[in-house]
């Protein structure tokens, strides 16, 4: 993948803090399992909680990471399972690929050309499948963690159309999510000067938000959010 700059500590850490946040992971899998198919592929999968929520859906899948320890976990994890595929990837993909669908989530605010990045994971995608993005929301709410984790913006849905747009990709479903969550994240890392991980209010907002949140945007989507959440069609004509 295009270089991921940021602290690999601080990342493990917010890692380690994301794979506590089970409701969360759940309502955030949802949004991709109607486009996943039959073999979609996750790009840059970290340590494959949300690939292990999208594997129950799909007869086969394939993980992708380019940082060893990472690409190594991946691979003792999912070693019992015949039809989860693990690869080294590195974006701008130089191969065409015959996925089902491609998933990259919190992924693309870490890559300076975030278009080619896009651009590589249709490439990845036969004609009429999907690619999946969930990036973090505004560049209002970066924060000292978005710097120590590398990220290099956050988005709107404009800023996202026009990206997928320049990339060849057609969108269809783009909005915010997590409200409640955007809140909280500029409260404990602008105000507070925290980073996200694992930790009390991890907890209390997995077990008490999320939900809540989950409920609410059910019935409507949110005019912001924590996220914004991206579907697009790879178009049936080669670009």
């Amino acid at each position: 993948m295009a270089e991921i700059l940021g602290d690999q500590k601080v990342q493990s850490e917010v890692l380690e803090g994301l794979s506590m946040c089970v409701n969360h992971r759940k309502w955030f899998a949802d949004f991709a399992v109607p486009y996943l198919g039959d073999h979609p592929i996750e790009v840059s999968a970290g340590m494959g909680d949300y690939a292990a929520e999208w594997f129950a859906q799909v007869p086969r899948m394939t993980v992708s990471e380019v940082e060893p320890d990472r690409l190594v976990a991946l691979k003792e994890r999912f070693a019992a399972d015949p039809g989860m595929d693990v690869r080294e990837l590195m974006l701008p993909a130089t191969e065409p690929g015959d996925h089902s669908a491609a998933v990259s989530y919190n992924v693309l605010e870490h890559i300076d050309d975030d278009v080619s990045a896009l651009r590589s994971m249709g490439a990845l995608v036969r004609p009429g499948g999907h690619v999946v993005i969930v990036v973090p929301a505004f560049n209002w709410a970066m924060s000292p963690a978005d710097y120590a984790t590398g990220h290099v913006r956050r988005y709107t849905k404009k800023s996202m159309r026009k990206a997928m747009d320049a990339a060849g990709l057609e969108i269809v479903k783009l909005h915010y999510a997590n409200m409640f969550g955007l809140f909280g994240y500029v409260f404990t890392t602008k105000i507070l000067r925290l980073m996200p991980g694992p930790g009390k209010l991890v907890f209390v907002y997995d077990r008490f938000v999320a939900p809540v949140n989950r409920a609410l945007e059910k019935i409507a989507n949110p005019p912001f959010g924590q996220s914004v959440v991206a579907v697009a069609r790879v178009p049936q004509k080669a670009q």
